[in-house]
């Protein structure tokens, strides 16, 4: 057996397809189950070669045979022969062709977030933040919003902060901003030249990112350029996080006397269940135009329902935000099951806040982050045994918010929905 493997080219597009059936709306969910990098997840789902055992991992935890999906015209003598031509038949795979055209699939506006959106970033130096618990559809509303950006002109660089390696990059500024040069340089299609920028010598590491961007970045532009910074929560945590947010806001105060900062227009997007992590009282930042995304109205849930193909009316609807409120990736899951497999909203609700139901992954995960945090799972234990709402210490209260487990009513709080409330229910007592 060779020591990399990869998948056959064919199966690709039906791979990615299958992620968000399987649990897994986003790449990296797959690669933080797995405990493995994004970049090695990426590699398999790209048709890259990974590390063996690697390879195998991915496929056991897809439900996959690996033998059918790896690719066998490699140079090695003791290579399996027997590799079938297909899928196994029970296989059954959406026909999207790549994720941005999943979530424009299953997108649905929620008025007035993406005007405002656009009309922010058509301004010289705006600062877009957006926030919102996990799965609520921020990565997506700017799968919305920069294409419509740039097709008016503006040339837009898109990078995840999931992809710098933690351990290498967020415990060391100078590496840190050196790669975030480089990674917006790379995507704007200009040439590495940071050696001819940083003084590492007489100079401090802001100084030099500030310098690159301005002397040459910046000055080689000439359309705006909308830069949007996802999972920027990665680097909470870290000492870099207060020098590298500073360096973001000072560049958005210039653009409000400079002209060469005017062409820079910056969206930071980041998770609040960071906050949680970051055992802090404040948002990391507080400049620029802050956008929460709210969960969908009975009528978007609908409207959501007619992508899927499914005639429902409000009623249905009704039966289904009881159980999962109007958050878009637990009702998005059920129409996704929905269509793909044609059984009932009954069916699907029976066992949903069970870890054998549809949303297993989805809960285990809330369940080990709560671990971390007895006074939380304290916390969160009062809400779910209250009929109605219940008064919590003001900053546990705020951060099971965060978590997107409870709403706030005026200064008590409830449950987000009926299946946090079961399945927690159920933890309490398991685990007494």
């Amino acid at each position: 057996m060779p020591r990399s493997v990869k998948i056959r080219q064919e199966f690709i597009d039906q791979l990615k397809a299958s992620l968000p059936r399987l649990g897994y709306p986003r790449q990296k969910d797959l690669a933080e189950e797995l405990k493995l990098s994004l970049a090695t997840v990426s590699n398999f789902l790209n048709g890259k070669s990974v590390d063996y055992l690697n390879f195998l991992e991915i496929c056991d935890k897809l439900g996959q045979d690996w033998k059918a999906l790896a690719d066998h015209n490699l140079n090695c003598s003791n290579y399996t022969t027997a590799i079938e031509n297909k899928l196994p038949s029970e296989i059954s795979f959406a026909t999207f062709e790549d994720e941005s055209k999943i979530e424009d699939f299953i997108y649905v506006e929620r008025p007035p977030i993406e005007s405002i959106c656009e009309q922010t970033l058509c301004q010289p130096g705006a600062l877009l933040r957006i926030k919102a618990p996990g799965f609520m559809g921020k990565t997506s509303l700017m799968d919305k919003v920069l294409p419509q950006l740039a097709s008016k002109g503006y040339q837009i660089v898109r990078l995840n902060l999931h992809y710098a390696e933690e351990e290498i990059h967020f415990s060391n500024l100078d590496k840190f901003l050196q790669w975030f040069c480089v990674s917006v340089g790379q995507r704007l299609g200009i040439q590495n030249q940071l050696a001819g920028y940083w003084d590492e010598k007489y100079s401090t590491s802001k100084i030099n990112c500030n310098t690159y961007f301005e002397q040459y970045l910046l000055k080689q532009l000439k359309a705006p350029v909308v830069l949007s910074l996802d999972e920027v929560e990665r680097v909470f945590p870290y000492s870099v996080a207060t020098e590298f947010l500073g360096l973001l806001r000072a560049w958005h105060e210039d653009a409000k006397t400079r002209h060469i900062w005017k062409k820079l227009r910056l969206v930071v997007i980041h998770s609040t269940e960071a906050y949680v992590k970051m055992n802090v009282n404040e948002s990391p930042f507080n400049v620029g135009v802050a956008l929460e995304l709210p969960e969908f109205t009975p009528e978007q849930v609908q409207i959501l329902a007619k992508k899927y193909d499914l005639a429902w009316d409000l009623a249905q609807v009704t039966q289904l935000t009881d159980m999962v409120g109007g958050h878009p990736y637990l009702v998005g899951q059920v129409f996704s099951h929905i269509q793909m497999y044609g059984i009932t909203l009954e069916e699907l609700l029976q066992n949903a806040s069970t870890e054998a139901g549809i949303y297993g992954n989805h809960l285990r995960r809330y369940w080990g982050m709560l671990q971390q945090h007895q006074e939380l799972v304290e916390a969160l234990k009062k809400v779910v045994i209250a009929s109605g709402t219940v008064q919590l210490e003001p900053m546990l209260g705020y951060q099971l918010q965060r978590l997107g487990l409870v709403q706030q009513v005026g200064n008590e709080v409830k449950i987000a929905c009926n299946l946090y409330r079961q399945y927690f229910d159920y933890c309490f007592r398991a685990s007494l």
